[in-house]
């Protein structure tokens, strides 16, 4: 089955959805546990889940779900290689926190590239969208979506460098250093790569753990907002092996000429 309009609106629909549930927990007292890995739990990364796991298997294309919040019940991609990759909440340390910046994000893996694309930003009122061919979608409130495009940076201009709120990594004042002239600006969730598929900045380095829904929704955005989402070694970042959930080091980068893997010589 091809990728329509159609899809996208519907899967955005539903995190839209997803998103309602959480703005009702967020907006009231709500208990925080911790996973094995001591990452945070709430009963809104539950109820997420169950709406879009739920919403999913209702589209016309159906495929294999890998939800962060239930990684057990996959069993693999299906025979063409497809499968739907779900944070519920991504951003759970922002929810908790309450400072607005958390995320849905569904995302549409095929032969392991991400083809399919929402990020849905409850608390903000922001969404992007995304699908192979469509193009990449920024909605305010409720709003028309809006075609967004990264931007080129401009020699001599300082660089626009957005990096995690909750998880900087030590190894990113050595990168910036090597960069030069630069302005860093802290964001939560996967929201950090939509800053550079809309041009407002122009380099998101990740040189810290995260996992494939972490980033697979946000990755199409940013490809198909004519950017890329590149491990330190030039590769593509791929979705292809399930069986290992942890991204390696990765940067989402707009249009520009430094070449990157030299920065990690």
């Amino acid at each position: 089955m091809p990728i329509t309009q159609e899809l996208l609106n519907q899967t955005d629909a539903l995190a839209r959805q997803a998103g309602d549930a959480i703005m009702e927990i967020y907006g009231r007292d709500f208990a925080v546990e911790h996973k094995e890995d001591n990452s945070p739990l709430t009963e809104a990364d539950a109820a997420a889940h169950q709406i879009i796991v739920n919403g999913l298997k209702t589209l016309p294309l159906t495929a294999p779900i890998l939800s962060e919040e239930d990684t057990a019940g996959f069993a693999g991609a299906d025979d063409q290689g497809r499968y739907w990759l779900v944070d519920p909440l991504d951003g759970t340390k922002e929810f908790i926190k309450r400072n607005g910046e958390f995320t849905v994000n569904i995302a549409l893996i095929e032969q392991g590239e991400p083809v399919l694309g929402v990020v849905y930003a409850p608390a903000l009122g922001l969404g992007y969208m995304a699908a192979k061919g469509l193009g990449a979608f920024k909605t305010e409130g409720n709003g028309e979506p809006e075609a967004i495009r990264v931007v080129e940076h401009k020699e001599g201009q300082p660089w626009r460098v957005v990096g995690s709120r909750s998880h900087a990594g030590g190894e990113l004042p050595a990168l910036l250093a090597k960069l030069g002239e630069h302005e860093l600006v802290a964001m939560g969730s996967s929201l950090k790569l939509c800053l550079v598929a809309e041009g407002k900045a122009d380099v998101y380095p990740r040189l810290g753990p995260t996992s494939l829904w972490d980033t697979g929704a946000a990755q199409c955005v940013v490809e198909q907002a004519g950017g890329r989402v590149l491990q330190l070694n030039g590769e593509p970042l791929g979705y292809a092996n399930t069986r290992e959930v942890l991204n390696p080091y990765f940067l989402a980068l707009g249009e520009n000429g430094v070449d990157w893997p030299a920065l990690f010589g």
